[in-house]
């Protein structure tokens, strides 16, 4: 039998496994963060900048670049954990070589490539060990192949910066991805990326033809090398769990050159009740070129002293001014729109015009990669199968009119989105959704006492609106990622713990991510309050495995 293992092969073995050890051991005399770096440029042939690359707390500009991309501010307060260090890697070649190093010293790694995840696992842990923050903003690059339709995007570039890039070689070419510019596309599509092409092309991960990713090994595979299984999962079962996605090769999508939008808001004096009555019932049946949500709001009543709901109806319709109002007259009479109130444009300007910036603004803005505000909010979501009635919707207004700042989105379903199978993807909210709810509160400023109580208004709308969800599961999104419906408080959570949130997430796909997890990553290096879990349970300590 021939020897299975060369010289040269086993050489680097011994090597590798010297340099663990001489790591590990000075990792309990040295400032972790030194002996990190060190590690660093050992793997990566000392090709890492440390200035402009690695940032520790006693560094002025730690502060900004951990807040750099952070959107939710409530978890950014000093009570909050914080990295050892932030890493800006600037090639895939520093990414594994990140990974490698946090493995060998038992550091938890955080990987941020847009920062809007909800609970802000990718900058923040809750999980009580030493953390790192692998930040892929520098890696943005857009390579848009219009003769075959694709474009492959490294995860750190923005929705809106790959929106652009497209539109500035086709007018008549698009992507069905987010609706907010800011969203870095590599977390955005893990989750499943919804839009407002979704009815007509399905979903992000739906448009996902191949990837990169890095696996807890260091190695960087591609969707052939990473097999079927694992790129099935990576498309829709969330950010973190399974690796670095570096990049999405995605599948473009034809736009017509005129491009309509509206936004008609509709009040309580003005019969928003019933409307939306009317809306959950046609909203999934409407022409899949329409994509027609509803904005709900708290707002000042014209008599004074006194609060109102206002329903805003904001469509984006894939033809023109006149096609959209036959769709319209034919199956939503009662929201009576007006030619006036429809505006004709490319579909690089609706993007725009979606996303809520000021009128005429230029599209260059969606190159600077910046959100339009940031905020202090909880948010938590729900797919509805069934309309609420109307006594339901009164007994929704009172409640909303409680809180300072509230909010809801009802994001339509229907068309495409009822075609694909739910086992096609992670993402199993297809067929016989109606449409699916984010609720939101939102706040100002930070104050200890303001905290829990915009935080148990959310949670008491939740409970009121369990009468009327799905249950057995009462499904969520991943990327609405909620920590009150189950988290990982023991560093690696088991499977009972985990399917507290992993059906709300992936319904019965959950069982599959789990397994595909146990496989690619035993170890559980890649873990956090709500990673997918494997079936045994080891998580990485400094220097070894227990």
């Amino acid at each position: 039998m021939a020897l299975s293992i060369s010289f040269s092969n086993l050489a680097s073995y011994l090597i590798n496994f010297i340099i663990l050890l001489f790591f590990a051991s000075r990792a309990t005399s040295y400032p972790i963060e030194d002996v990190f770096y060190r590690c660093l440029s050992f793997h990566s042939g000392n090709s890492i900048p440390f200035s402009t690359s690695l940032y520790t707390r006693n560094i002025t500009s730690f502060a900004s670049v951990l807040e750099s991309t952070a959107q939710n501010l409530r978890l950014l307060g000093p009570n909050i954990p914080k990295p050892l260090l932030i890493f800006k890697p600037s090639q895939e070649s520093h990414i594994q070589a990140a990974v490698i190093c946090s493995k060998q010293l038992g550091i938890q790694l955080r990987v941020r490539s847009g920062g809007h995840d909800y609970e802000g696992v990718s900058y923040v842990s809750e999980m009580g060990s030493p953390f790192l923050i692998l930040d892929l903003s520098k890696l943005r690059s857009i390579r848009v192949n219009i003769q075959d339709n694709t474009a492959w995007v490294q995860a750190g570039a923005t929705v809106g910066e790959v929106y652009y890039r497209i539109a500035e070689k086709s007018r008549v070419h698009g992507f069905a991805a987010g609706l907010c510019t800011s969203l870095g596309i590599g977390g955005h599509i893990t989750g499943g990326a919804y839009g407002t092409m979704m009815r007509k092309y399905g979903l992000g991960v739906d448009n996902v033809v191949d990837a990169q990713i890095i696996d807890a090994n260091g190695r960087l595979m591609d969707r052939q090398a990473m097999g079927e299984d694992l790129f099935w999962a990576i498309r829709g079962g969330g950010g973190g769990s399974f690796g670095v996605i570096v990049s999405w090769k995605i599948k473009l999508v034809p736009v017509p050159s005129i491009v309509t939008v509206f936004f008609v808001p509709r009040t309580l004096e003005q019969g928003a009740t019933k409307l939306l009555y009317k809306w959950q019932q046609v909203a999934d049946k409407l022409d899949e070129r329409l994509f027609l949500r509803v904005i709900i709001q708290s707002t000042d009543s014209a008599k004074k002293g006194q609060k109102t709901i206002t329903t805003g109806y904001s469509a984006h319709f894939l033809g023109t001014a006149d096609q959209l109002l036959e769709v319209l007259t034919k199956s939503f009479p009662e929201l009576g729109v007006k030619k006036s109130d429809c505006n004709e444009m490319s579909w690089l300007q609706a993007v725009l015009y979606i996303a809520q910036y000021p009128a005429n603004t230029k599209p260059e803005v969606l190159l600077e990669g910046k959100p339009t505000s940031k905020n202090y909010f909880k948010a938590k979501s729900d797919f509805m199968t069934q309309p609420i009635p109307e006594i339901g919707l009164e007994g929704l207004w009172s409640r909303l009119m409680e809180e300072d700042f509230p909010m809801m989105i009802l994001n339509p379903y229907g068309g495409m989105m009822s075609r694909i199978s739910e086992f096609e993807t992670p993402f199993p909210h297809r067929k016989g959704t109606l449409y699916k709810i984010q609720y939101l509160t939102i706040w100002t400023e930070a104050n200890k006492d303001t905290e829990p109580k915009h935080v148990d208004w959310i949670r008491k709308l939740y409970n009121y609106m369990a009468a009327y969800a799905p249950m057995f599961p009462r499904g969520a999104y991943v990327n609405y990622r909620d920590l009150d419906l189950g988290m990982n408080k023991n560093k690696s959570a088991s499977f009972v713990q985990a399917s507290a949130w992993g059906y709300r997430y992936y319904k019965s796909n959950f069982n599959r991510l789990v397994q595909i997890k146990t496989k690619v990553d035993p170890d559980n290096f890649f873990n956090f309050e709500q990673s997918i879990p494997t079936l045994s349970r080891p998580t990485y300590r400094r220097g070894n495995k227990e």
